[in-house]
């Protein structure tokens, strides 16, 4: 499995369209959108999780593509670099 990352999605777009935008170059098995943790409100990114062979062609054919107005930014997602603890 491969989590991709889409970025630059625009605000009215629906986790369904985004599997179905992926599902053209393989099975999906997650599509997970990012909300701000204080307004609840959709960030304009998210994940998607595609089995390997899926995933490679899915990013070489949508970074880059519009969609909804906007170019998509997808790439294979990275590991999230460990925050250091919060101090109150």
């Amino acid at each position: 499995m491969k989590s991709i990352y889409v970025g630059n999605l625009p605000f009215s777009a629906k986790e369904d369209e985004i599997r179905d935008l992926f599902a053209a170059h393989g099975e999906v098995q997650v599509v997970k959108f990012v909300m701000d943790r204080e307004t609840g409100r959709f960030r304009g990114f998210g994940f998607v999780e595609m089995e390997d062979a899926g995933a490679a062609k899915a990013i070489e054919a949508l970074d880059g593509k519009d969609f909804g107005g906007r170019t998509l930014r997808v790439n294979e997602a990275k590991e999230r670099a460990p925050r250091p603890p919060r101090r109150y």
